[in-house]
């Protein structure tokens, strides 16, 4: 009989002025597909142990830091106004470029793809984000990176990246498409009664 393969270990980062449903929209959708958690164990990491708020005031503890989390095999890096700060922070860039080869699957979310960028991890690959940060994100890519503007989300293989807020819920779903296929994604979104939007 085959052995029963481990939940999947996801990521979801945080950071000061991050934003809301950046970071909760695909934590709900993994946490909705994770089939009672025998398929993701979803969690929050952030630089460090202090509470993070997000924008609004939002007030989140993170479950770990990037010194102690569980490896993870899913990462999630949200957007939000703070990712312009973050995207300078050699801690935050040099942690995401370090795990980055053994990770499964990298989901940016909105303007985590400045992230990214400042990682290092864009270069040759199809890009979008927030439709309102596009001319942000072109400034510090490579000249090999293609912006796809008018993309809900594109997939690289291990980099994926995603428009702005809501679009990250729908690239959350294809992740668990390409994972676990169509019908668990299916189940996820019909669990949280959203309309998926595949496009």
């Amino acid at each position: 009989m085959e052995q029963a393969r481990r939940a999947r270990n996801v990521a979801v980062f945080l950071f000061e002025q991050v934003e809301p449903l950046d970071f909760a929209g695909p934590f709900e959708v993994f946490l909705s597909g994770s089939n009672e958690g025998q398929d993701f164990n979803v969690y929050t990491v952030a630089a460090n142990n202090c509470p993070v708020k997000a924008l609004g005031g939002l007030s989140i503890n993170p479950a770990y830091t990037i010194a102690d989390c569980p490896k993870p095999d899913i990462l999630v890096i949200p957007g939000g106004w703070g990712s312009r700060k973050e995207m300078n922070n050699d801690t935050i860039t040099n942690w995401i470029r370090g795990i980055s080869n053994d990770i499964e699957v990298i989901l940016s979310v909105c303007t985590g793809a400045l992230i990214l960028a400042k990682a290092n991890l864009l270069d040759g690959l199809k890009v979008t984000t927030n439709r309102l940060a596009i001319h942000e994100l072109r400034e510090i890519v490579p000249a090999s990176t293609e912006i796809v503007e008018a993309a809900r989300y594109v997939d690289n293989g291990k980099i994926i990246l995603s428009a702005g807020v809501s679009a990250g819920m729908d690239a959350a779903l294809y992740v668990i498409e390409k994972l676990l296929g169509i019908d668990r994604a299916i189940e996820a979104a019909t669990i949280m009664e959203y309309d998926w939007r595949r496009d």
